[in-house]
């Protein structure tokens, strides 16, 4: 293995938990050639996240304190740099892709040094992006109340049977060959994927033996089967680890199948059972990028029904607001009081962007970075506000933000600020801004760096590093600062063109 990917899988891996007895295996090493992309397919966004974070965070919140291990592979240093160093989780390398089994071996070689205090092996798919803690606490809830030694979650394919590239979940027929009662009707036999169903000699068929009863399918019979592995499965410790060494590479791709396991433990008396998923939406992967996308309409229509009877969403099919930002509206909603925020078409709400009732930010406004939205603030179309790691623009209560206002960096506006449109405002870490309560800013607009006391307005002018005082002029009224620029400079690069 590559010294670099060492020092990155030390880097990135943190220390496990010895009292979990629960181990999660996320499987996370394809690149996924069909997506047709450099990135690796793991680090595709859904809803602003990458699909392999997303399903990190839903195991980790399903399971409950359980120790994880994430397969990367191809594009391993920029999987681990995206996700990170977390808690209770650990990387291991699969170096070259020969299947889900591989990998899985990969990684309780891993942990091979703790691996006796493991009691259950929950192992994920990390092109999962939908999938939620409540679904995986069913499939954990479902393991846990039987005495299988394996469960499998499963879908149930309701489009056209050849789009349908899901392994197919083989069931115990009511008859066998000779027509005999099968004495195991709907046990799983085990998962025939769609690549080797395809190979099938339609002559013959497929036969197949379960509890000393053979069967037969022919090749249009098992691609017409409906319920689909959907690539989750649950096992007892013990079952996993005695027996995963004896799968084959006896297929099309010529991998090593972590589905071949089913077959494997039926043969050796071990008791195989399903955990059917409440919503095939929940358990969709990609390969292609019409798929991602169908997701990325999937995970919209889902915060929009979060949202619709909370906030006033102007078009629920153009808007993006993070799965954090989503959480601390529901929160306010549980407070009891009405919420009344409103949020334009195209509006663009990042993961550290805090807003407050009466809120109203209009169409195709762009806001990012460690940002506060004060009560009754309204937020103009195409505003644009974001920062940089460290920084925080804060925006006080009632405030006016017009169409086109840019906000950057460290800035803080105080109660009744009043921005017209085209004005941009940009503050540093040496430099922020400071706007204190009921200032007017007008016109061609920039300021930097500087310091502006309240009741000011300010028109046309160009403000760096400079503090604007609140003077007071004898009749009342408060001195305006308009058409204020600088000194031009290289003026001795010019000249005209004759």
């Amino acid at each position: 293995m590559d010294q670099i990917i060492k020092d990155y899988l030390d880097k990135y891996s943190s220390s496990l938990d010895d009292n979990s007895e629960v181990l999660s295996v996320i499987l996370a090493a394809g690149h996924g050639k069909r997506i047709k992309s450099e990135r690796s397919k793991m680090l595709h966004t859904i809803w602003g996240k990458p699909s392999v974070t997303r399903v990190s965070l839903a195991i980790k919140n399903g399971l409950d304190h359980c120790n994880q291990v994430i397969v990367v592979g191809i594009k391993a240093r920029e999987v681990m740099e995206t996700v990170g160093k977390q808690e209770t989780t650990i990387y291991a390398c699969q170096e070259q892709q020969k299947g889900t089994g591989h990998a899985t071996q990969i990684a309780l070689e891993r942990i091979k040094d703790k691996i006796d205090k493991i009691k259950a092996i929950f192992v994920f798919p990390g092109d999962m992006g939908l999938i939620t803690a409540q679904a995986v606490q069913k499939i954990k809830k479902d393991f846990f109340s039987s005495d299988y030694d394996m469960i499998i979650m499963t879908g149930i394919y309701q489009g056209d049977p050849s789009e349908n590239y899901y392994g197919r979940v083989v069931r115990v027929p009511a008859k066998d060959i000779n027509g005999n009662e099968s004495a195991h009707t709907g046990e799983v036999i085990e998962i025939i994927e769609f690549k080797d169903i395809l190979n099938i000699d339609e002559s013959k068929g497929y036969y197949i033996e379960h509890a000393g009863q053979k069967y037969h399918f022919s090749r249009k019979q098992l691609l017409e089967i409906p319920e689909f592995n959907a690539g989750v499965y649950a096992f007892k410790a013990n079952a996993i680890i005695d027996n995963i060494n004896r799968i084959k590479t006896d297929n099309v791709q010529g991998e090593i199948y972590l589905t071949d396991l089913v077959s494997i433990l039926n043969q050796n008396g071990y008791k195989i059972g399903i955990s059917t998923a409440q919503s095939n939406e929940a358990i969709l992967g990609f390969n292609i990028k019409s798929v991602l996308k169908e997701m990325e309409n999937i995970a919209r229509k889902m915060v929009y029904n979060k949202l619709k009877d909370i906030i006033t969403i102007e078009d629920e099919d153009d808007f993006f607001i993070d799965d954090d930002v989503v959480e601390r509206i529901l929160n306010l909603d549980k407070d009891g009081e009405a919420v009344d925020i409103e949020i334009g078409k195209g509006v663009h709400l990042g993961k550290n962007v805090h807003i407050k009732k009466g809120v109203k930010i209009e169409k195709n406004t762009f806001i990012e970075g460690m940002v506060f939205i004060n009560e009754y603030t309204y937020i103009g179309s195409g505003c644009s506000m974001d920062n940089y790691a460290g920084q925080k623009i804060s925006i006080g209560r009632h405030c006016q933000l017009l169409t086109g206002t840019v906000i950057r960096g460290n800035v803080t506006l105080e109660d009744y600020v009043r921005i017209e449109s085209g004005v941009r405002i940009t503050g540093n870490n040496d430099y922020p801004v400071y706007i204190e309560e009921n200032v007017l800013i007008k016109g061609t607009t920039y300021i930097f760096g500087s310091y502006i006391e309240k009741d000011v307005e300010i028109e046309h002018s160009i403000l760096k590093r400079k503090r604007i005082e609140r003077i007071v002029k004898k009749d009342g009224s408060i001195q305006a600062i308009r058409y204020c620029l600088p000194l031009p400079e290289g003026l001795d690069s010019l000249s005209d063109i004759i």
